[in-house]
Formats: C-alpha cells, structure tokens, sequence
C-alpha cells in the first residue's frame, strides 16, 4: 500500500513539473499567435473552418466565404490549440492520479481541483478569444488564466514535494509586503496583457519620455474604458492614438510602482541567505524586463523581442512564487528550530 501512494507521488512529482513547463510554453506559443496576428487564423472553435486540422482552401471558401485561408496563421493557431488541449489531458491526468490520495495527510487536494476549474475556465476563454473576435477584456483574461494555471501547476508541484518530504508548511500569514508587491505584479501583468490586446506597444515614442513628453496626451477614460462594444474585429485594435498612449503610459507607470516594491521586499529580506538568493532573482529578472520593454520600444516592436519579453513576465512571476516559497520554508525552519531547543531545554531541567 505505502509502495503504491509513493509511486502515485513520484508519478505526480513528474507530471506537475511537466505541467508548469508545458505551460509555459503554451503561454509562449499564444504570444507568438498573437504578435503575427493568427488569432483569428480559424474563424471557429475548436476545429479549423469546421475541421480538426486546417483544410484547403476550396473548403475553407465554402465553410466560411467571408474569412479567406491563410494557411500560414491558420497552423499557428490549430498548434496553440493542439498544444493547449495536452495541457489539458495533462491537467485531467493530475486530478485522476491524485484522487486515491486526496484524503492523505497534506496532500493538496483542492489545489489539484482548483487547477481544474482553471483550466476549464481557460478552454472557455480560448474559445471566446475567436468567438468574440480578439476582443480586449477576454484577450487580457486570457493571458491572466495562462498565468494562473502556471502559478497552480508551480505550487501544486512544490506543496507534493512537501508531501513526499513529510514536512508541513508554516500557516503563518505574509507579511503586508509580500501581499503588496504580489498584488502589484498581478496589476502590472494585467496592464501588460491590455498593452498586447489593444496593439499599444508602440503608444509611445522614446525613453524614458513619452512622444517628447513627460506627461504625454492622453485619454485615461477612452483607454481604460472596459465595456467596449462586442461585435467588432478587434484585430489591430479600435482605439485612438491617445488611448492607446494612455494605456502604455500607465503600463510605465506601474514598472516604477511594482520596482519600487520589489526593492522594499530585497531590503527588508536581504539578510536571510535563501530568501536573499530568491528576491536577487526577483530583482534581476524585474531590471532585465525593464530593458526589454525600452529595447521593443526604442526597436520598434520586433516581434522576436516581444516574445523575450513575454518570457521575462513568465519568468518573474514564477520567480516570485518561488521566493515567497522559500519565505514560507525559512519560517517552518525558525518554528522547527524554537521548538527543537525548547524540548532539549526542557530536558536537561528534568
């Protein structure tokens, strides 16, 4: 019996690694569909123009006359989706494996829940990505869900190491720091996925002003207004210039926020070695983003680079997580200790 739940464990070790990666690499893959524009590659969903894989175009004239075949974005797009759909067996795999153990002690259980229901939700918002032709909300909902079936299939994976370890997390809960910076991260990746759906990565002109400016014109409300019209090819977006300077502008503006905040975490963790180590990757990897974002700037969006900077977001993010685990490993080890030198203290009186 303890043979089998060890093997199920190992089992699950390997496949949430598989996972985070995998996903990974599916974010990565929708970001190149949306930076050669092939998100609206199949006008339907899941098929392509009615089929599993992308047809000629004598069919695809017949199925949809007004969407003609680009065969090219076309396979872009059927790939996202074919890669998207293993993430999916991947996920379903998880549950299934794990719930001979979901009453084991510590095993996370409704994480493994959780991450289904997210991809769930995921595969409807892929969905209405086509459906609703690129619009913005579902586009930036979309990127968001990426990252959190990621951070899910992360953590999933660390809390069995746990679980393997026989070692139980503190329940101890963060600091207001942690929460401030992870709240501001979760911003900034909205604002960034906003910048993307809305093709405002171009917005503004220079470094670090923006068109000439430092306060550049803008308009707030028209760039952030979040009930736009369903209905419309949002391919290349709808909305003026000044929209979409505000929107880049504010994107500028949360990168100081969100720095500002990743700096207080380092000061106030640095003299603790494994947090120390965890938080310098933070920072580093938040100051190459910052390049990369001037570098698609000042390069005029190459799409190579958009990509590196997507990978940067990913990157951070899972940084992030992995830093705050090593936050919560540290506090088991200081209550592990206390109370290891209060039983040998308690001895020695008797």
């Amino acid at each position: 019996m303890q043979k089998s739940k060890d093997r199920r464990l190992k089992w699950l070790l390997h496949l949430t690694l598989l996972g985070t990666l995998l996903t990974i690499v599916v974010i990565l893959v929708g970001a190149w569909t949306r930076l050669v524009d092939a998100g609206l590659g199949c006008p339907d969903w899941p098929g392509c123009y009615g089929r599993l894989l992308v047809p000629d175009s004598e069919h695809a004239a017949l199925r949809h006359p007004d969407v003609p075949l680009d065969a090219s974005k076309a396979w872009v797009e059927m790939i996202h989706r074919y890669i998207a759909s293993l993430l999916g067996v991947l996920v379903i795999s998880t549950v299934v494996l794990g719930w001979p153990l979901r009453k084991t002690d510590q095993y996370p259980w409704r994480i493994s829940v959780l991450l289904l229901a997210t991809i769930v939700v995921q595969g409807a918002f892929g969905a209405f990505t086509v459906t609703l032709k690129l619009w913005p909300q579902v586009v930036t909902l979309h990127l968001l869900g990426g990252i959190s079936v990621l951070l899910l299939f992360f953590w999933l994976h660390l809390r069995l190491k746990c679980v393997v370890r026989q070692k139980k997390l503190s329940t101890k809960r963060s600091s207001i720091w942690w929460g401030l910076a992870a709240g501001l991260l979760v911003i900034q990746l909205g604002l960034g996925g906003w910048v993307t759906s809305n093709y405002a990565g171009i917005a503004c002109q220079g470094i670090p002003a923006c068109n000439g400016q430092w306060w550049p014109n803008m308009d707030i409300s028209e760039g952030f207004h979040l009930t736009q019209t369903v209905g419309p090819n949002y391919l290349h977006g709808q909305l003026h210039a000044e929209a979409r300077t505000a929107i880049h502008f504010i994107h500028r503006l949360g990168a100081v926020v969100l720095g500002l905040s990743l700096v207080i975490l380092w000061c106030r963790y640095r003299h603790h070695p494994a947090l120390f180590r965890a938080l310098n990757i933070v920072i580093a990897l938040f100051f190459l983003q910052v390049v990369l974002g001037a570098a698609n700037v000042l390069l005029w969006l190459p799409l190579w680079l958009a990509l590196i900077h997507t990978a940067g977001a990913v990157l951070l993010t899972v940084s992030m997580l992995w830093a705050w685990w090593q936050w919560r490993l540290r506090h088991e080890n200081v209550v592990v200790a206390q109370s290891d030198s209060y039983l040998t203290h308690h001895a020695q009186s008797m």
